[in-house]
């Protein structure tokens, strides 16, 4: 057992351990291997380095160094690199859970960055840049898959030389040559053979104690070797999986009927030092023996991922089965008696029929490796794309894992380079620390738990820690939970006897009239003494599942809206939050009571499907973060900027962490923390418009003792906008205000510049023409007109470039309401490529009180100039679009004209455009932006009046201002 402490010794034992540490299902890994970042993929065109890894297989860990091998013999897994890279002293760049990690780097815990860490030896190549073809010598490899190690031997299986690697002592030179080979009479020969001392694609190595062991995989046997081998092609001592040396199935077998003695096409073997693991690929399962065999054929006790020792099935589906249906997430469901009872039934259809799910918690599907720390078992589970983890070694056939690594829970198979599903521009989970794609190998270092992620070109390595933030507990601090609307508005007369239907869809239900599966439909059949509000009230009860015989819709949530000027209005909510929502469908019918009549009432759906749903935990660089949990602070206290404007990053004896960067904080709680998420992580985006971080919080609590939670897998996009609102209930009422005491009005140019082209704006019958130049741009002709109009100190405005596109603001120079109705229009010369209009109304509009909040008493009108506040709106540069305005941590000190990268290119009020005029950085303010809207004149009348902003395909959550089409009161 001496061995068994070497292997499973800590990275670092400088800082003590926090109490009650777990593995948490879809947290995210804390550290990478093998790429600058976690999302970088080796960029466009991959080439070894001591820092960038190919298309990494194995993995080992041994007295602080970590083995990797950087190749494997799966044709389709590129680059392949035909090496093995030797991490030396790992704990100067894995730090310990709860340790503080050092600054200076962009992604100081990603070890493929050169100035963070990077291999320190190199075998299989005479450089870390020289990737030669494969061959077979005393140096060189062929396509090598697993390693394996105890501290003081390294065994290496090179899979296609048909032979197994050992150093007799721990390489310390680059290229260092192997002293004996197992499988072959010496170096240079790779013939495959069925012998006690042949082998035939060897897969798996394992070291334990005095015992070498070898998944012998194309002949479907482990092979055991009681003493440390001492020259080459020495003959195994113990054969599982066949009952001799010299049996095993023709090379043609395409399937083997399992037992508890058998194996196909076995790819790992591990052990604890008392239970053996091999991972059986061909069987779909694990075999476990509960001591070390000593006997050929030997049986195994245990099998995982099966209900027994005769079951093979991928996911426990039998392979002629046919799917019924698909759920929610895209994957198959299958009928009763169609699976085995391997996974429970979920739910029912519509005759009461179980349903089963395509994979749970107790099914794999081609696993790949199985490791257990001497408590836990690991099993990278390949075809589900995911590590399961159990709490205990698992005693009886068919135990279900405890904790799922790499998925948000049991059922879900989500790639890692899967298109997301509502946003087709971006693929969100691409590389994220919280995925991998067929991960194939596993080590545990006594803290970290390292997975080989070949797709992604990394390792990864995944930490236990205080599970007090869920993998959703990070979001936009504005946006927070975003759900999809809809809204049915009632309109006409009343008549008696009429029925009017509302329709909501689950999501993928493609029925379009009920009765069908999917389908919910709500009828109300109009009373005489009805009105329209309460037609809307009843068909709301019915939705909610408040009229006595109803059921609640599993979907939304009604409520009501009377707008002034009889509109009265069913409001849809998604129940769950996010993204998903958008994909429930409604919409409205009335039936007449008398036959082929035409009905007096008249509903109409305000879209096909639910809108609005955003992914608040997706979050842009420069977001105020808002991050929920338990046992994050001991006190709440708001924090302060220093004199130069700088948040702290360590407050309260609380750290935030993204990719090791430590983040400005704003506020500190027990249960919240309020940070903001650095701009340097837009370095993580990769070319598909997806990207992710790990996020953690780190607390010095005030007995002493310091807590990190478990890290979490944070994705970040360009842009995702949150807007500032009152607590409570999506949509929630906006913090908006009038913009302006003086009346204003917005001139957008747009179009192509052609030399010659005359533009003119005129103000209150004053022309204001300009001539282009063959070197103007939008830009140029913009700010020519604006010097126009402010020379002429007898106008009535004055005029400034807005924020967004090129718009020129025009702001009447007398405040109040004598300021409105100035006169606006522009024009170009016949046949020009400039576009010049004045928006909405063509005049000022709309003084009053500047800074007021937006209130039922003092509301928005239509043609009025309002601003909100934002967070999520990403970088923003100064009006030349090349000078960066946002720098982490450092409250923006001006000027106040800046753009965001991604211009805020949709804001939708009360269902009809408004015009973004501005939208940046706010002076005085940490990563909070202003957005100046105007409204159209056409907007009508609605106390709830919803309203979002949008950049790109990422859209804020929905929130509510009043507006009232008449004038302002009088100020």
């Amino acid at each position: 057992m001496k061995h068994l402490a070497l292997l499973f010794l800590a990275t670092s034992v400088a800082f003590p351990a926090q109490a009650q540490v777990s593995f948490l299902t879809n947290q995210g890994a804390r550290e990478v291997f093998g790429e600058p970042t976690f999302t970088y993929e080796g960029g466009l065109d991959p080439t070894a380095s001591a820092a960038q890894l190919g298309a990494v297989d194995g993995v080992a860990y041994a007295n602080n160094m970590l083995f990797v091998v950087d190749s494997n013999p799966h044709g389709v897994l590129l680059p392949n690199f035909n090496r093995v890279l030797i991490y030396n002293n790992i704990s100067q760049f894995v730090y310990d859970p709860i340790a503080e990690i050092p600054q200076g780097s962009g992604c100081p815990v990603c070890i493929g960055n050169a100035s963070v860490g990077q291999a320190s030896l190199v075998l299989g190549q005479p450089d870390f840049t020289t990737t030669t073809n494969p061959y077979t010598t005393q140096f060189a490899f062929r396509n090598p898959t697993a390693i394996a190690t105890d501290g003081r031997i390294l065994v290496l299986a090179d899979t296609d030389n048909n032979r197994v690697l050992i150093w007799k002592t721990i390489p310390t030179t680059i290229d260092q040559p192997a002293d004996i080979v197992l499988g072959q009479s010496d170096f240079t020969t790779s013939a495959l053979g069925l012998t006690s001392s042949a082998l035939r694609g060897p897969q798996g190595v394992w070291v334990q104690g005095t015992r070498v062991f070898v998944a012998d995989s194309d002949n479907h046997r482990v092979l055991i070797w009681n003493a440390i081998p001492t020259s080459n092609n020495q003959p195994a001592d113990v054969v599982l999986g066949e009952p001799n040396f010299t049996s095993a199935p023709p090379p043609t077998t395409s399937d083997l009927p399992p037992t508890a003695s058998n194996l196909f096409n076995p790819v790992s073997v591990t052990s604890d030092g008392q239970h053996l693991f091999v991972t059986d690929l061909g069987h779909n399962r694990v075999l476990i023996w509960n001591s070390i065999p000593t006997q050929n054929g030997q049986a195994a006790d245990v099998v995982v991922g099966q209900p027994n020792m005769t079951s093979e099935l991928n996911n426990g589906i039998i392979a002629s089965c046919v799917a019924t249906s698909v759920d929610d997430d895209g994957y198959p469901v299958y009928a009763a008696g169609c699976p085995t009872v391997i996974c429970p039934s979920t739910s029912m259809d519509s005759d009461g029929t179980p349903i089963y799910p395509s994979r749970c918690g107790v099914t794999l599907s081609f696993p790949r490796f199985a490791l257990s720390d001497g408590k836990r078992l690991f099993i990278a589970d390949g075809g589900n794309d995911r590590v399961l983890v159990y709490n205990t070694i698992p005693a009886s056939n068919g135990a279900a894992a405890d904790i799922f690594l790499g998925q948000p829970d049991q059922y879900t198979d989500q790639l890692t380079d899967a298109t997301d599903t509502f946003r087709p521009d971006s693929d969100i989970l691409e590389s994220a620390p919280n995925t991998f794609f067929q991960p194939l190998a596993l080590a545990w270092d006594g803290t970290n738990l390292y997975v080989s992620d070949p797709y992604d070109l990394r390792v990864l390595a995944f930490t236990p820690g205080s599970s007090t933030v869920t993998p959703t507990g990070f979001t936009n601090a504005y946006s927070l939970a975003t759900f999809a609307v809809g809204s049915v508005s009632l309109t006409g007369t009343i008549t008696a006897g009429d029925t009017i239907t509302i329709m909501i869809t689950t999501p993928g239900t493609s029925a379009t009239a009920c009765p069908a599966t999917g389908l919910e439909c709500y009828t109300y059949t109009v009373l005489k003494s009805d009105t329209l509000v309460s037609i809307a009230q009843n068909l709301a009860n019915l939705i909610n599942g408040t009229t006595k015989g109803s059921t609640p819709d599993p979907n939304v949530i009604a409520s009501t809206d009377i707008v002034l000027g009889a509109l009265y209005v069913v409001n849809l909510t998604a129940r769950s939050p996010g993204l998903s929502g958008n994909n429930i469908g409604y919409s409205a019918t009335v039936t007449s009571v008398t036959s082929g009549g035409t009905a007096t009432e008249v509903a109409t759906a305000a879209g096909a499907d639910l809108t609005g749903g955003a992914a608040a935990a997706e979050l842009a660089p420069g977001t105020i973060v808002s991050i929920f949990g338990t046992n994050l602070a001991d006190s709440t206290a708001t924090a302060v900027p220093s004199e130069s404007g700088s948040y702290p990053t360590t407050f309260n004896g609380v750290q935030v962490y993204f990719d090791g960067i430590r983040s400005p904080i704003l506020f500190v709680s027990p249960t919240q923390v309020n940070a903001q998420l650095p701009y340097e992580v837009s370095n993580s985006i990769n070319a598909d418009g997806g990207a992710g971080v790990s996020g953690f919080v780190r607390t010095t609590h005030n007995d002493g003792t310091v807590t990190a939670t478990t890290a979490i897998g944070v994705p970040v996009v360009g842009e995702n906008p949150g807007i500032l609102a009152e607590p409570g209930n999506d949509p929630r009422v906006a913090i908006a205000f009038h913009t302006s005491g003086n009346a204003i009005a917005a001139v957008a140019l747009d179009g192509s510049t052609t030399a010659g082209d005359v533009v003119t704006l005129t103000v209150d019958n004053n022309s204001y023409n300009y001539t282009v130049q063959a070197i103007d741009t939008l830009q140029a002709i913009r700010d020519a007109l604006i010097a126009l109009v402010n020379a002429n100190t007898n106008e009535r405005v004055t005029a400034a470039a807005g924020g967004e596109f090129t718009d020129i603001i025009l702001t009447a120079k007398v405040g109040g309401p004598a300021g409105n109705g100035i006169p606006i229009t522009a024009s170009t010369s016949s046949g020009a490529s400039e576009e010049i209009d004045v928006l909405d109304s063509g005049e000022t509009c709309c003084a009053n009180i500047a800074g007021s909040r937006i209130t039922d008493d003092n509301p928005a009108v239509p043609g009025e100039v309002i601003t909100i506040y934002a967070t999520g709106i990403g970088p923003t540069t100064l009006a030349d679009g090349v000078t960066q305005a946002s720098i982490t941590g450092q409250v923006y000190q001006g000027p106040a004209l800046n753009v965001p990268v991604t211009a805020v290119d949709n804001a939708q009020v009360g269902g009809t455009t408004a015009q973004v005029l501005n939208a940046g950085l706010l002076p005085g303010f940490l990563g909070v932006y202003q957005v100046q809207l105007q409204l159209l004149d056409s907007i009508t009348t609605n106390l709830f009046t919803q309203m979002y902003i949008a950049q790109n395909v990422f859209t804020s959550n929905i929130v509510t201002i009043p507006v009232v089409a008449q004038a302002p009161p009088a100020m």
